[in-house]
């Protein structure tokens, strides 16, 4: 073990020496490692970014959930999006629901939910419009994981009876309160009167733009009933919809989905040779779609940024080539001390590797400066898992550039080398 230390460590100040000698020229064959790292890095770091920020966008679809509604989320496997056929369905109700919540098995929640937007809440002399309402029954709060941070959720009651009664968002509550206490004070949508009994924690501005409870106003769902039509023909005013959370031993939700499947069809008195008239749809779909489109840009980043790399592995076993020649009559020297061939060899591998790196290094601290460039409400961050491949890939460039100039060094005869 000191051995191999005492190696790396001999390596090291050979390299280093050598670099200082050169500075213009090394430089100049690092750029090509440089921009190649940068280009990668910098792809897949933006990438993941992004990637990161839309499935941060999407998360008031909820996790791990299939949602009963009569539009599908995506086109289907052929690519189309028949909507004149999708706009006849008809919408959820909630006899199929209290129906699935009956009889389903494979599931841990199931919940009923309906909004619509536009809305002006007033509180006293103070207002908000485009206020969402949003009215949900007892299983919404299991759908969402909803983050109530005052007050408390809808009681059994107040769902039940559909009683007057909100849970606001946190711009809605700053607006119309100004920093006084909500709870137990009566605010008006559409003309009646709704006392606050909580108020959801705040969640700042999504990426895309996607719904925020910060603007929402949610209501039991029988409240919500009394100011809009949800049934189910396909022409009614609004649409349900009804969600049901999987258990975590269910992959791929494949059992719940079947069995709802099966249900509903039943329910709806769909013969086999029928086609459904219900959309089973899944936040996974879109976020599918997304990972297809940056998976291209990946692919993109890894040629953009492969021939510049190449160029720089080039420039790289230029370097040691030339390395190799300056300092033969040293190889020749080191041989006749009794240095062996692997020594040799590791010490011209150990800088060219070393040169790879140094290039990466630099490569990565430029990527790390685009995270302080402001770019509004995305966040950009480099990850840990883009660090190492950045290194990792340098280190394959440093070994495949430095491998033939290493052995040619290594199998010098220390007699001619001296000579030189």
């Amino acid at each position: 073990m000191i051995t191999v230390i005492k190696l790396i460590m001999e390596s090291f100040r050979f390299a280093w020496s050598a670099l200082k000698m050169n500075l213009m020229r090394t430089l100049l064959s690092l750029l090509g490692v440089t921009i190649g790292i940068f280009a990668i890095i910098g792809v897949f770091t933006m990438v993941d970014s992004l990637e990161k920020n839309l499935n941060d966008s999407l998360a008031f679809l909820g996790e791990n959930v299939i949602y009963v509604g009569k539009w599908p989320y995506v086109p289907d496997a052929s690519g189309d999006y028949k909507w004149w056929d999708f706009w006849n369905r008809p919408n959820p109700s909630m006899d199929e629901y209290r129906f699935l919540k009956a009889n389903l098995k494979n599931h841990k929640a199931i919940g009923i939910y309906a909004g619509r937007g536009g809305h002006l809440v007033k509180y006293g002399n103070n207002s908000l419009g485009d206020v969402r309402l949003v009215g949900g029954d007892v299983g919404y709060k299991d759908l969402f994981e909803l983050p109530v941070e005052q007050g408390r959720y809808f009681t059994s009651t107040e769902f039940g009876t559909g009683r007057n009664v909100a849970i606001i968002g946190h711009n809605l509550s700053e607006t119309l309160f100004k920093g006084d206490d909500p709870l137990g004070k009566e605010i008006k949508v559409k003309n009646i009167k709704f006392v606050v009994v909580g108020v959801m924690k705040r969640e700042g501005e999504s990426f895309m733009g996607t719904p925020s409870n910060d603007d929402n106003c949610l209501i039991p769902y029988k409240s919500f009933r009394k100011l809009y039509q949800t049934g189910t023909g396909a022409w009614n005013e609004l649409g349900s919809q009804i969600g049901v959370k999987g258990l975590e031993q269910d992959i791929g939700l494949v059992e719940l989905e079947n069995e709802m499947k099966g249900m509903l069809r039943s329910r709806r008195g769909l013969r086999p040779k029928d086609k459904d008239n219900f959309a089973l749809n899944r936040p996974e779909a879109i976020t599918n779609i997304i990972s297809g489109v940056f998976d291209v840009i990946g692919v993109a980043g890894w040629v953009i940024g492969g021939f510049s790399i190449l160029i720089g592995g080039f420039g790289i076993a230029n370097i040691m080539f030339v390395s190799v020649q300056e300092r033969t009559n040293i190889i020749g020297i080191q041989k006749s001390l009794g240095a062996k061939n692997y020594f040799i060899l590791f010490q011209f591998l150990f800088e060219a590797v070393f040169l790879s790196i140094l290039g990466a290094l630099l490569g990565l601290l430029m990527v790390y400066g685009i995270t302080f460039i402001p770019m509004g409400s995305m966040e950009v961050s480099v990850s840990f898992k883009n660090v190492v491949l950045g290194l990792g890939v340098a280190c394959g460039i440093g070994i495949l550039s430095g491998i033939i100039p290493a052995a040619r060094a290594s199998r010098l005869d220390p007699v001619i080398a001296i000579r030189a």
